[in-house]
């Protein structure tokens, strides 16, 4: 098995392709880096080449997956936060996503999610239904109190 080796300006041009396609954070890159068996020097080169053409933005990329991410997956903001932790990135950097969500979009999109999944369980038992749509929301990321006060709401709306 002999790969050849690619030179630094082949591996950044890779990158740069990468990082051009979709916002990356720096775990992706360390992920990629290490799929082309990059050596450790080689990567710190990389790496600062791509912050410093603004291909790799970590504050970019935290806004973009919480946009994204609550537009798309309807996720809370639990759900974020804790999946941007553990992509590494800097608290001051998930303050700033979070931004992202107005406070009038993330209403409306719980509203309707709750009320869509609520009137999709066809569990007879209300204390199953509760469970389920409980978990359901607090999975997503939704912060407990709002789900609770939901449920509630929904059940005596019966």
């Amino acid at each position: 098995m002999n790969e050849k080796q690619l030179s630094i300006p082949e591996i950044q041009t890779k990158l740069e392709y990468y990082c051009s396609y979709q916002e990356r954070c720096h775990l992706d890159i360390l992920a990629k880096l290490k799929q082309l068996n990059v050596k450790k020097p080689d990567t710190d080169i990389v790496i600062v080449h791509l912050i410093e053409n603004d291909f790799l933005n970590e504050e970019r990329f935290a806004r973009a997956f919480a946009r994204g991410k609550h537009r798309i997956k309807s996720w809370g903001k639990n759900r974020i936060i804790n999946e941007l932790k553990q992509r590494q990135i800097a608290p001051p950097n998930i303050k700033l996503a979070l931004t992202e969500i107005a406070e009038e979009e993330y209403w409306e999109t719980f509203e309707k999610l709750a009320q869509r999944f609520w009137e999709s369980l066809l569990e007879k038992n209300q204390l199953k239904k509760r469970k389920k749509f409980c978990d359901y929301l607090l999975r997503k990321g939704w912060e407990s109190e709002l789900v609770y006060e939901k449920v509630k709401e929904l059940e005596n709306a019966i």
